[in-house]
């Protein structure tokens, strides 16, 4: 039970980085320097000031880059496998010492899992927005994403439990949406199971 609420914080951060994979790296840096949030013996290296001062760089770059048309949807190919190891990353950094096949395979699972989800979301909706728009309503899915991801990183941080109940919302919204998209892309192709 104890393990509960880093797995759940974990869980939060990880899906924040499927809509921005150094918001959530760089919200549990400092939330880890103010005492707000434990990280396990071998990442707190993650919680100095060298780390942050990383990570924000990292952060204005990315967060800039989604604001730039066709720029977005090439960050996203980059983004996909990055969010996906940056979840299973934070997910193992709060987590408990335990054995590290059952720390890193939960991570994986769960962390790596959840930035999936998200990202494969955001994927398809930024190829929408470009398709009927050519790209000029992009900065506008890029607002909402970041605002997502500051959003569930603090939460995550602050409020777990209301993170969960908001994570599981928007893994449904974006279940739904990948399971559209799966369903149009068959019908387009009859001959696809």
């Amino acid at each position: 039970m104890e393990n509960l609420l880093p797995l759940i914080i974990g869980l939060g951060l990880s899906a924040a980085c499927g809509f921005r994979v150094f918001v959530p790296l760089l919200a549990m840096s400092l939330a880890a320097q103010t005492g707000h949030l434990e990280l396990a013996e071998s990442f707190h290296w993650v919680a100095t000031p060298m780390a942050a001062t990383a990570l924000g760089i990292a952060t204005f770059f990315e967060v800039a880059g989604y604001y730039v048309p066709w720029v977005d949807n090439m960050l996203d190919a980059a983004a996909t496998p990055a969010a996906v190891i940056a979840g299973t990353f934070i997910t193992a950094s709060v987590i408990p010492e335990m054995t590290p096949l059952l720390k890193w395979s939960i991570a994986a699972i769960l962390g790596g899992g959840s930035a999936g989800v998200i990202q494969g979301a955001t994927v398809i909706t930024r190829a929408a927005s470009a398709f009927t728009t050519g790209g000029l309503g992009n900065p506008v899915v890029s607002a909402g994403e970041t605002g997502g991801s500051i959003l569930i990183s603090l939460l995550a941080v602050l409020l777990p439990v209301v993170a969960l109940g908001l994570l599981l919302f928007v893994f449904f919204w974006a279940g739904r949406k990948i399971l559209r998209r799966h369903r149009k892309t068959g019908q387009n192709n009859p001959g696809t199971p």
